[in-house]
């Protein structure tokens, strides 16, 4: 075959290429982790602070846990005046977050104030955790992902460190 065949053809592959992860990150950018906190942002008129560096932090706590803890976000509402309504609240994040995470927790303190919830998703060996804790004005959203023998791993070497009672090896 000739040239003027593989040229066109190379051009729309690298298109294919780019195009086809910037629509699906679009398009992901909905839900989730960034959706959730989006749609907190125009519901309540807030604005969130991301935590500056954290793709690094989320790094380093990968590395010290050895894999045990990986890709946290985190977002935080500071000075959150809004009053918030639990179910709605609830429903707005499960809307948000999609199929496959299931609710854990829900707290709700007498007077709507604080408001604790708690989502995980199985990502495999891995699990995903949602959780959003608003605590007076303060309203703090977290995700992570954890593979619970690593951390459970990490946890129990430096329990034997402090000379826990498990320190007998």
């Amino acid at each position: 075959m000739n040239r003027h065949f593989w040229i066109p053809l190379a051009c729309a592959a690298l298109c294919v290429l780019i195009v086809v992860p910037w629509v699906a990150l679009a398009a992901g950018g909905e839900g989730g982790f960034d959706g959730v906190v989006g749609s907190i942002e125009s519901r309540y008129h807030q604005h969130a602070m991301r935590i500056p560096l954290m793709g690094l932090a989320s790094v380093v706590a990968g590395a010290a846990t050895h894999g045990g803890v990986d890709g946290v976000q985190v977002a935080e509402f500071e000075h959150f005046s809004a009053p918030v309504d639990g179910e709605e609240l609830n429903r707005l994040v499960e809307e948000k977050l999609g199929q496959g995470w299931e609710r854990m927790i829900r707290e709700t303190g007498r007077h709507g104030g604080e408001q604790t919830l708690i989502f995980s998703h199985p990502e495999g060996k891995r699990m995903g955790l949602f959780i959003l804790d608003l605590n007076g004005t303060e309203l703090d959203v977290v995700q992570v992902s954890v593979d619970p023998d690593r951390l459970n791993e990490t946890i129990l070497k430096y329990k034997h460190h402090d000379g826990g009672e498990d320190s007998s090896d």
